[in-house]
């Protein structure tokens, strides 16, 4: 006999499966549970297929981002036409790339309940490389419309819950999260004369993050020279001859036994609107295999990081180059 399905939810999202980081630890991951819980989960990204990313994220290259872009209002007509079919619409960040919020109003018509996530600071302006001459198209203040239609608001922090509040009454802090049976933690055994491995997750858009405390990396070098390296995992082709860092590509089946050959995790940040609604997540990542971390001692990291007891935290260059020079000099 044919089990009748607990509800249907409709995920509006911007990325196919497996491609980004806050959709595979917000949504993706849990799409298991709820369809072993009798729910139906329907995924609907914007940007379908590697072709698409690429057009998306490069410079320039108007007329293929024209054509994306009707392609993405097609696809959201789409769902539009649908959604009564549902009884949940699980939006994360946003429906469309631009400011409108005429997607979200609509869906919002079709009487399914609308469940709005986001792990960001995405009130505040904030653009990739390649699409900054067309930040006028962006209104980051459209959160707060889709914030108030919501029938629930899921945040990543109590520093985005804070915000959303002034907006909407059910706010939850829902924190990003790691499955463990993934995520497995296995002691590691250094290798005599290998050296440290200093190691950072992340894209092109969070690169400049990664980059901001260079001096350290150079401080650093001066002081251990090749007893030292860095690890960059999810820009391949990155390249600083300087540093000598290996650029890794991401790939979902290579994501673990990457980070898992760090010795050292680091997480900067610049100390803005945008970063103090940063969740942890590459911390909680190294965190998850074993793996010391240093992280930038600003939003929810302060929460995360219980100082000298699971990680550092560093605020400044001398703060860095101590605590980084800490975990290099202990084997432990």
């Amino acid at each position: 006999m044919n089990r009748k399905p607990a509800g249907r939810i409709l995920y509006i999202v911007q990325h196919r499966f497996n491609r980004s980081g806050g959709q595979r630890f917000r949504c993706e991951q849990y799409i298991p549970f709820l369809e072993n819980a009798g729910f139906e989960c329907v995924y609907s990204p914007l940007l379908k297929n590697e072709q698409e990313d690429k057009d998306f994220y490069a410079a320039a290259n108007y007329f293929k981002k024209f054509l994306l872009f009707l392609k993405a209002i097609v696809r959201r007509w789409k769902d539009v036409r649908r959604a009564r079919q549902f009884d949940i619409i699980f939006i994360y960040r946003e429906a469309l790339m631009t400011g409108t919020t005429i997607f979200e109003r609509l869906l919002k018509k079709s009487g399914a309940k609308i469940v709005f996530d986001f792990d960001d600071a995405i009130w505040n302006f904030d653009v990739s490389a390649g699409n900054k001459t067309l930040g006028w198209l962006k209104r980051p203040k459209k959160v707060n419309e889709i914030m108030a239609l919501a029938d629930l608001v899921l945040a990543g922090s109590s520093h985005l819950a804070g915000y959303a509040r002034q907006f909407n009454s059910n706010v939850h802090v829902v924190p990003s999260t790691l499955d463990l049976d993934i995520y497995t933690f296995n002691k590691k055994t250094l290798k005599e004369d290998a050296p440290v491995v200093i190691g950072w997750c992340g894209s092109v858009t969070t690169i400049k993050h990664f980059e901001m405390i260079i001096p350290v990396y150079r401080k650093l070098i001066r002081k251990y020279g090749s007893a030292i390296g860095f690890k960059v995992y999810g820009l391949p082709g990155y390249v600083n001859k300087e540093l000598g860092i290996e650029s890794i590509r991401f790939s979902p089946d290579t994501e673990v036994p990457v980070i898992s050959s760090f010795d050292i995790g680091v997480m900067p940040l610049p100390d803005d609107e945008w970063t103090r609604g940063k969740c942890g997540m590459k911390g909680l990542q190294c965190m998850a295999l074993g793996i010391p971390v240093v992280m930038q001692g600003i939003g929810a990291n302060k929460e995360i990081i219980c100082e000298g007891e699971n990680g550092f935290l560093a605020n400044n260059e001398d703060e860095w180059v101590d605590k980084l020079s800490i975990l290099i000099d202990s084997e432990d």
